[in-house]
């Protein structure tokens, strides 16, 4: 048991190393003793528990998306779908703002768009345990909403990639490009989530207003 402890405390102290490098300096900048060295651990402890700095690289990616994606499914989870469609939308929306648009997850964003044409696993990684687990989601919850007649949307997966990138676009992309400071603050991110909302409400609810039909 206490093997298995410190192996543990070990292995966190390495992806912590290798975080902290990999958003500063990115892959090609970051080497096995820089995280040896930052993990106060030897450089074979490094490999014993990653064997290439790729497969550290993709843990490290892995270790900071899946708790984001992990916290969204918390806070909105299968039990929300008992709230009325417009309640769910505006649950989804506020909380996936609030758990990805923070700086360290936009750093990781664009280190993956630095690294695309090099390290294509990571932005495919990067996708899988963002975008694509939030769509997932999203489409599951409005087959739930089109049986009980309060989405009009023939195709659930384009219904779901247009809310999910209607919340994620503007903010993300002003983050990805303006940098940190872009971020826009709780008030105005709670906003943009209520726009979000009566927009796609406009589009796909059951009652849109008339111009809308």
């Amino acid at each position: 048991m206490g093997t298995s402890t410190r192996q543990q405390r070990t292995h966190k102290a390495i992806l912590n190393a290798a975080e902290d490098l990999f958003l500063r300096d990115g892959f090609l900048g970051v080497s096995m003793d820089q995280v040896a060295e930052t993990a106060a651990v030897s450089k074979q402890t490094v490999y014993a528990h990653f064997q290439s700095k790729e497969a550290l690289f993709l843990a490290f990616t892995q270790a900071l998306m899946e708790p984001a994606g992990d916290e969204l499914g918390k806070r909105v989870s299968e039990q929300s779908l008992d709230l009325e469609f417009e309640d769910y939308l505006r649950a989804f929306a506020h909380q996936q703002l609030a758990i990805v648009v923070t700086p360290k997850l936009m750093q990781l964003r664009r280190l993956a768009i630095g690294e695309a044409t090099r390290f294509p696993e990571l932005g495919a990684t990067l996708h899988k345990l963002g975008p694509a687990r939030s769509i997932n989601r999203l489409e599951f919850a409005f087959r739930h909403y089109r049986n009980i007649g309060q989405i009009r949307a023939p195709n659930l997966r384009e219904a779901a990639s247009n809310f999910n990138w209607l919340i994620m676009g503007a903010p993300v992309n002003d983050a990805m490009i303006l940098g940190d400071a872009a971020i826009p603050g709780r008030e105005l991110l709670e906003a943009h989530a209520e726009e979000c909302v009566r927009v796609f409400l406009a589009a796909y609810g059951a009652n849109p207003p008339a111009y809308f039909e």
